[in-house]
C-alpha cells in the first residue's frame, strides 16, 4: 500500500506542467522500491544497488537486468548511483579487492591505506560512463566527477560525523567523502569558502581541483563534461539489449545505433565495430583497455 503521504505529494506534483517527481533515500528489499518509485507517488527511488556491489561484469549486469525490468514494472525511472554522502567514494571503493569488509578494513588501515588509487580512478571513470549509457535517470554525487578519492586519514579529533562518536571510534567515519571539494590548486579551503573548511583538506586536494583539470585532455572532469553533453545528443527512447555478455565484457545498445562496452577485466579486449565517442580511458582504437567504457555508434 502506499503511503498517503506520498499520494497527497503526488496531487502537488501533477499541478505542475509537466509534473514534478520527487526521489526516495530509501535503503529497502527490491520488492519494496516500488512503493516509491510509482507513477502514483513520488516518481523515483535511489537505486543502491551498485553501491552495495563490487566490481565485475556478473554483478553489474544482475543488478541492470533487475533494475530494468523494475522499470518496466512500475512505471517509473530507474536511478543509477554510484556514490552518495554515506558511503566510501567508488574512486576508492572500486580497488578494494572483493569481499572486503570496509569497516574492518578501515579501522586497521586508514592512516595506511595503500590503495592503488590509479585503478580505482579508472574503475570509477569506467564504471560511470557504463551508468551513463543505461536507461533511467543517473546521480552524480559532489566531487565524483573530480575524480576524487575518499580522504581516509582524517584525525579522530577533527571527525564530525555523529555515528564515529556513537559507536566509540569503532565505526567507519562518512567524514572523508563529506570533506569539501576543491575548486582551485591552493587557499585556505581550495576555494571551496574563506576562512578554512570544516573538515580538514588534504594537501593533495590541489591536483584534483577544478582549477587543475579545467580544459585538460583526458581528466576526470573532462570526461565527465564530455560524457553529459554526448548523452544529452544521444537520449532517445528507453530501448535497451544486451550485444555480448561474458565473464568480463558487458556490451548493450541503446537507441540509434548507440552502444556501450565495458571491459571489466584487466586484459584488453576488442574493440566493437563503430565510430568511438568517447572512451574513459586512452585506447587504439582496436583495442579496447581493462577497466575501460567506450561508446560507439554503428
Amino acid at each position: 500500500m502506499i503511503c498517503r503521504r506520498f499520494t497527497e505529494w503526488r496531487a502537488v506534483f501533477n499541478e505542475y506542467d509537466p509534473p514534478r517527481i520527487a526521489v526516495a533515500e530509501s535503503w529497502v528489499p527490491h520488492s519494496r522500491k516500488f512503493l516509491y518509485a510509482s507513477a502514483d507517488s513520488l516518481g523515483q527511488v535511489f537505486n543502491f544497488d551498485l553501491v552495495a556491489s563490487e566490481w565485475g561484469a556478473e554483478d553489474y549486469k544482475k543488478i541492470v537486468d533487475q533494475n530494468v525490468e523494475f522499470e518496466r514494472e512500475s512505471g517509473s525511472s530507474s536511478t543509477w548511483v554510484l556514490s552518495n554522502h554515506d558511503i566510501i567514494r567508488h574512486a576508492t571503493r572500486l580497488a578494494f579487492p572483493r569481499g572486503l569488509d570496509q569497516s574492518a578494513w578501515y579501522e586497521a588501515n586508514r592512516f595506511n591505506p595503500d590503495v592503488d588509487v590509479e585503478l580505482g580512478l579508472r574503475r570509477a571513470l569506467a564504471g560511470t560512463l557504463h551508468i551513463l549509457g543505461l536507461p533511467g535517470s543517473t546521480y552524480i554525487y559532489q566531487g565524483e566527477e573530480l575524480g576524487l578519492p575518499e580522504v581516509l586519514d582524517i584525525p579522530d579529533e577533527d571527525m564530525q560525523d555523529p555515528t564515529w562518536e556513537r559507536y566509540g571510534h569503532k565505526s567507519k567515519s562518512r567524514d572523508g567523502c563529506r570533506v569539501p571539494i576543491p575548486w582551485t590548486r591552493s587557499g585556505s579551503s581550495f576555494g571551496f569558502g574563506p576562512n578554512g573548511s570544516h573538515l580538514p583538506q588534504p594537501q593533495w586536494f590541489g591536483d584534483y581541483s577544478v582549477e587543475a583539470q579545467e580544459g585538460v585532455p583526458g581528466s576526470a572532469l573532462e570526461r565527465y563534461r564530455e560524457a553529459i553533453a554526448l548523452r544529452n545528443t544521444l537520449l532517445g527512447d528507453n530501448s535497451f539489449r544486451w550485444i555480448h555478455t561474458d565473464d568480463s565484457v558487458l556490451h548493450y545498445e541503446r537507441n540509434n545505433g548507440w552502444q556501450v562496452i565495458t571491459n571489466f577485466g584487466d586484459t584488453p579486449v576488442d574493440m566493437p565495430v563503430g565510430e568511438v565517442l568517447i572512451c574513459s580511458a586512452e585506447h587504439d582504437g582496436t583495442m579496447l583497455p581493462g577497466n575501460a567504457t567506450a561508446w560507439l555508434r554503428a
